[in-house]
């Protein structure tokens, strides 16, 4: 293990520094393949798992008003992410990106003029023992207990830090939409605007039925207390949380601009919601919410999983690496 761990001067600074001296420390060492998750140029396999910035940027300048466009132009830090993104992809050094989605496939190859075949779809893996069904039943009455949940409430987990990117908003405003006391949304993650999302939730007039939590280390007890898992997010590679929610048999309602949407059969394992769209969230929320009484939809949830499990994700990682080795050989 090597160690780099340069000054912090701002987060621009951070990640400029971090690149310039990792980079240094594997020339110096003469690896033979290096892999990257984070954007420095010269790397061997760069995992795409973050997606394309410049992507994000253009989606965001599309939901935010004049004053946040303005900054996101004038943002130093943006401006480094795009800029050394472009030399990353296209840098002769780059031999495979590993994309954990086709979505972020198709956007890395639009973007950047990089050849098809460094492109290569490896999506993430699951533990699907530790996030298991039968975990579930054993965690479920518990787990509404110290939710005040009662027996013939419908739970929709939100999980993911990042509200504004996650689509929070449009959660809540699906849930104001709806009217029905017996529905609860309980929000995981950590976000230093929360208190704007509260307010949000009071002014819709449906603040006794959302639950805001802050971060938790282990989810498993919330995915067993779920009725329906919902992330509509503005932009998501592909987030674990909906992999882990479909294991342990939780359908999901993901966006259109969200990896995740590669894994769900629409109406057999999860549904898939156009994002900042409240009113096609809540007619899905609603759908949900019948297939939970029935109980429909968790099997299938399970079995659509079962193709991301970690050894799945394993034997494509190896196959990969032995194919660039295999290159090194005969050039």
């Amino acid at each position: 293990m090597l160690r780099v761990n340069p000054p912090y001067v701002g987060s621009w600074w951070r990640d400029a520094s971090f690149a310039r001296a990792a980079f240094a420390a594997w020339r110096r060492e003469g690896f033979d393949l290096v892999q990257s998750h984070e954007r420095i140029p010269g790397c061997d396999v760069y995992r795409a798992g973050d997606g394309v910035h410049r992507r994000w940027l253009e989606l965001r300048r599309t939901a935010e008003g004049a004053t946040q466009r303005l900054g996101i132009a004038l943002n130093p830090h943006h401006r480094y992410l795009c800029k050394v993104e472009k030399r990353m992809f296209e840098h002769p050094r780059l031999r495979a990106v590993i994309c954990n989605s086709g979505m972020v496939l198709d956007e890395v190859r639009r973007n950047f003029r990089i050849a098809p075949e460094k492109l290569h779809v490896i999506y993430n893996g699951v533990d699907l023992e530790h996030f298991h069904p039968r975990h579930g039943e054993a965690l479920r009455a518990a787990a509404r207990a110290e939710l005040a949940c009662a027996p013939e409430d419908t739970v929709f987990l939100f999980v993911g830090s990042g509200f504004f990117r996650k689509g929070l908003a449009t959660a809540i405003q699906a849930l104001a939409l709806v009217r029905k006391p017996s529905w609860r949304l309980v929000v995981a993650g950590q976000d230093r605007h929360q208190a704007r999302y509260e307010r949000h939730a009071g002014q819709a007039g449906v603040a006794p039925q959302v639950r805001f939590l802050g971060g938790r280390k282990d989810v498993r007890p919330l995915y067993a207390a779920a009725d329906c898992f919902i992330l509509p997010s503005r932009y998501d590679p592909f987030p674990n949380t909906a992999l882990e929610a479909l294991a342990m048999g939780v359908p999901v309602i993901v966006s259109s601009r969200c990896g995740a949407a590669e894994a769900v059969d629409v109406g057999v394992n999860g549904w898939i919601c156009a994002p900042e769209d409240a009113r096609g969230l809540a007619e899905w929320m609603a759908q949900a919410a019948d297939a939970a009484r029935a109980g429909r939809a968790r099997e299938a949830a399970r079995a659509s999983a079962e193709r991301f499990g970690i050894d799945a994700m394993t034997q494509k990682l190896t196959g990969l690496y032995r194919t660039l080795g295999t290159h090194d050989r005969t050039h």
